[in-house]
């Protein structure tokens, strides 16, 4: 509910702090007092549009802060929740307009956009009024209500489940039918490009070998030019072989007599015969496979071009191209499986669009139900309310299946014709100021348990009324302030002596500047206020006497 109210330099209040309490609270005072500024703060600090006419004459800024005590459990915790703001044990609104209009918006002293206060004020307060009206007055939230209503509210969630299932599936199956699709356009050539590769058969390492194969035999005459010269520095006369070998024989004639002294010299000289030998033969070998064969060149080559020009065709690395063959080969294979998983996505999206049918439909039917249930009570209250000739009306109408969502098969909307035999309409298309306001409290009070919202506001629900129906709008607000916190703005004395609490709006001069104040009634002063109320300025005996039996009916 609402605790606290705070006010800083708006119109004409200069500082005020207004406490609030549960039940029903009637706020009272002379036309002008300024009862419509103490709402038009509310509104602010609940994220209604800044202006800088607000600001007090003279001052740089206006502020308004608006306290409330939640349950823990109440929904509008999930709203600071998504948008990670801190809980702490109270919650407080809080607007700050500065002279220029420009305004910022607080949620428990941390910045906020003024979307989000206005989002956090519709879920704590709903203000209705002659011309001012919200909340049920929106069709998007009749739906919500008559599901409240009718305790409908888990079937409504698995409505919404088993369609958020079914529109899932159904985008699943699209997208694989869009995949398929392509594919089954690029099959002819993903085949034709397999059977290319396959013809190829590119090998892993073939370029760089094929390559290495090209330069040694474009460079063959050149290679045994070269080797033949050095096979003849090496074998030319007697050879460098032989001549090592004749070497050694001879220092090892003399070895014995050198003392040892050249047993490293035939050692490394006979290693060195020794590697002689190996290299003219490695040379040999080396110039025995030199191949001067053009046929096998041009093999070679063609082999090479073949390879290179397949990996510009696809834009990768000769390197690549064996996996190529295998990426396109899965494609394929992705095209075969394809109609098999589209199939088993068409029947499971099938199954689901029947399941969401039959719990829409089930839901639907329990909807009409309840509709007639909540016609009914709102109907009966209007006859008391001056409403006789009106009617309400829940309309439910079958949506085509284009236009199914979550929220089921059918558009809900509350109706009202105010004249018999008139066509039903839209509450505030068809209803005047005065009717609007009391429509809204016969809807109110069947709701009231239906409806999250802890505190509601009435700008002057009497408003063209008296007597007999001044009493009953009275009556209604009370029962309604059973469920809800209810603050009503009002000029009847029916309607004020049904107030558990009383706070009175005055204004006077202060220093030169018209200033308003507000300020709970004790018993005896709600007597005389009550007695102001029924005879005017001057209060009567009779009117005192009138105060009496209208507090003490209560």
């Amino acid at each position: 509910m609402l605790h606290r109210l705070s006010i800083r330099d708006i119109v004409l209040i200069d500082k005020l702090n207004v406490d609030f309490k549960n039940g029903l609270c009637v706020l009272t005072g002379e036309t002008g007092a300024g009862k419509s500024i103490l709402l038009d703060s509310l509104g602010l600090a609940l994220g209604a549009r800044a202006d800088s006419a607000l600001v007090r004459h003279g001052c740089e800024k206006g502020s308004v802060s608006a306290e409330f005590d939640l349950s823990t459990d109440h929904p509008f915790w999930q709203i600071l929740d998504e948008q990670d703001i801190e809980r702490d044990d109270s919650l407080v609104l809080r607007r700050v307009v500065n002279a220029d209009g420009r305004s910022r918006a607080y949620i428990n002293d941390q910045p906020v956009s003024v979307a989000l206060l206005k989002q956090a004020g519709a879920a704590l307060v709903e203000i209705h009024g002659q011309f001012d009206t919200q909340g049920l007055l929106n069709p998007i939230t009749h739906r919500g209500l008559l599901d409240a209503f009718g305790t409908l509210s888990n079937q409504a969630k698995r409505t919404q489940t088993a369609f958020r299932s079914w529109k899932q599936v159904e985008r699943e199956r699209k997208e694989a039918e869009a995949a398929l699709e392509k594919a089954r356009a690029d099959e002819e050539y993903l085949r034709h490009m397999v059977e290319e590769l396959t013809q190829l058969a590119p090998q892993e390492g073939e370029e760089e070998d094929l390559s290495a194969q090209r330069q040694r035999m474009m460079h063959g005459e050149k290679l045994i030019e070269g080797m033949k010269q050095a096979h003849g520095e090496l074998t030319s006369h007697k050879g460098v072989e032989v001549n090592l070998r004749n070497a050694l024989r001879h220092l090892e004639r003399i070895a014995e007599k050198a003392e040892g002294r050249l047993d490293s010299v035939i050692e490394t000289l006979d290693k060195a015969s020794e590697y002689t030998s190996l290299g003219i033969q490695e040379l040999e070998r080396a110039s025995n496979e030199v191949d001067l064969d053009p046929r096998h060149l041009e093999a070679v080559e063609e082999r090479l071009f073949a390879l290179r020009a397949a990996a510009r065709k696809h834009d990768v690395q000769v390197t690549e191209l064996p996996n190529l063959k295998d990426r396109f080969e899965a494609q394929l294979n992705a095209v075969e499986a394809g109609d098999t998983a589209l199939q088993e996505l068409r029947q499971k999206e099938t199954a689901l669009r029947t399941a969401f049918i039959e719990i829409a439909e089930d839901l639907g039917q329990k909807r009409r139900a309840t509709a007639q249930k909540l016609d009914k009570a709102v109907n009966d209250e209007l006859t008391p309310l001056k409403l006789g000739g009106a009617t309400f009306a829940t309309t439910i109408q079958k949506l085509d299946a284009a236009d199914w969502n979550e929220t089921g098969c059918d558009k809900i909307a509350f109706e009202i014709s105010t004249n018999p035999g008139a066509p039903l309409g839209p509450i505030a298309k068809v209803a005047s100021g005065g009717e609007l306001s009391r429509f809204m409290l016969a809807l109110k009070v069947v709701l009231a348990q239906a409806d999250p919202i802890p505190t509601l506001v009435f700008d002057e629900v009497d408003a063209g009324i008296g007597g007999a129906t001044a009493a009953a709008v009275g009556e209604r607000l009370g029962q309604l302030a059973q469920d809800v916190q209810v603050l009503v703005v009002t000029h009847s004395p029916q309607v004020g002596a049904r107030g558990n609490h009383h706070l009175r709006v005055s204004k006077a001069e202060n220093n030169g500047q018209v200033v308003s104040t507000i300020r709970p009634l004790s018993d005896e002063e709600r007597t005389e206020e009550i007695a102001r109320m029924i005879s005017g300025e001057q209060i009567t005996i009779e009117a005192r006497a009138a105060a009496d039996t209208l507090l003490n009916a209560v």
